[in-house]
């Protein structure tokens, strides 16, 4: 991995001509366990995560200059989005971020819209400023890699991750690539990919007025954010409903109700376009899901089901090897302490690993993010092109 940062010329991220006291990140290799290059379509060379780090860490380096920095450089003709574009997750280390509002300092640093969560299926309490706990299912549950919000159809653009607290053992953060995802797949299950194209994916999601599983959300914290306490049966639906009518997606969405809750069943694409490349991206949880339906214990497998567009079951085959490719083309990040992994979730995939010890050793905070362009359709019925939520 020595010979990275020399072949991609990455050299220094900083302002040319700038008088006043910005820093200058500089790019590091990390072990192979934690860093890869990319396959195709990527550009060569590219790898996944991008390392970056201050030229000049420690007492020296204050939050403040580190966020005008995140800033100048984004008004720079967006510096570190066209980072993201190509290597689909950086990886920023050393930085002086110790708190969630530190992070959340950060993060609004990118000039990114803040994400309007519709729909959640995790507990998401609110830390600081768009920060909150990344999913806190309990420590044995494996989350495999995926992008962020597949399972409905207002996902968000970016993501970021601080590392609070981490974990002696274990707790990696998994990162893939969702272009070379689709490319490996479009070359060795063809048929998949074209019948994925041709119908879709019919995405079941169950809400329930109380919470399914440890760190699972309920019905009014999906869709209730304008129910009042004092609300009756019929207008809690009526506001319920007028959320999910948000998504944009007309006859693609439907739903029914339960005695216990709500069953909402959306056609989306699971092969969606980066903006401005016009690259497929396999923009999906489905391996995940497959993974999740081989644990019996894991009582978060029957909230979200997954099928063909046609109603149709994909076949495990098709899943299992989705599986195959991810083990073969992804990373495990091994946290320290103040990491933050800011990924572009249209074409990068994340998860995360069982660790030992105790549930409070890791400690994620998660904020997310909308671009100016979400990604485009790949194919040509209407349910194809996603759109970010309605006001």
């Amino acid at each position: 991995m020595g010979t990275i940062t020399e072949e991609l010329q990455i050299g220094q991220l900083q302002l040319e001509n700038s008088s006043t006291s910005l820093i200058a990140f500089e790019s590091f290799d990390l072990p192979a366990s934690n860093q890869r290059i990319l396959g195709p379509p990527h550009p060569k060379n590219t790898v996944i995560p991008l390392a970056l780090r201050p030229t000049e860490s420690g007492a020296k380096t204050t939050l403040d200059d580190v966020v005008e920095t995140i800033k100048s450089l984004q008004e720079k003709e967006g510096i570190l989005t066209k980072k993201l574009e190509r290597h689909g997750t950086l990886l920023f280390r050393d930085l002086p971020i110790h708190n969630a509002e530190d992070f959340s300092k950060f993060a609004h640093a990118f000039g990114y819209k803040p994400h309007e969560i519709i729909g959640i299926v995790v507990d998401r309490p609110l830390l600081a400023p768009n920060v909150a706990p990344a999913n806190e299912a309990p420590k044995e549950v494996l989350i495999y890699n995926h992008n962020e919000s597949p399972q409905v159809p207002h996902a968000p653009e970016y993501i970021l991750f601080y590392g609070h607290r981490v974990p002696a053992q274990g707790g990696e953060s998994p990162i893939s690539s969702s272009l070379e995802l689709f490319n490996r797949a479009q070359q060795e299950i063809p048929e998949f990919i074209a019948e994925l194209a041709e119908k879709g994916i019919l995405s079941t999601v169950t809400y329930r007025v109380e919470k399914q599983y440890e760190g699972g959300s309920t019905l009014r914290q999906a869709f209730g954010k304008e129910i009042e306490d004092g609300d009756d049966e019929d207008t809690k639906r009526r506001k319920i409903e007028a959320q999910i009518a948000r998504y944009g997606r007309g006859k693609h969405t439907t739903w029914e109700w339960t005695d216990d809750g709500l069953v909402l069943t959306h056609r989306l694409p699971g092969i969606r376009t980066q903006p401005g490349t016009n690259l497929p991206t396999l923009f999906t949880g489905l391996a995940a899901y497959w993974k999740r339906a081989q644990l019996d214990v894991d009582a978060r497998k029957n909230v979200t089901k997954q099928l063909f567009g046609d109603g149709t079951p994909i076949p495990e085959r098709y899943l299992a090897h989705l599986a195959k490719i991810t083990d073969e083309i992804r990373v495990l990040h091994r946290w320290e302490r103040g990491d933050v992994l800011v990924f572009d979730n249209i074409i990068a995939q994340h998860g995360r690993q069982p660790w030992q010890g105790e549930q409070s050793d890791r400690i994620i905070q998660a904020s997310l993010f909308d671009g100016e362009a979400v990604p485009g359709a790949y194919g040509f019925g209407d349910w194809a092109q996603v759109i970010q939520a309605l006001d």
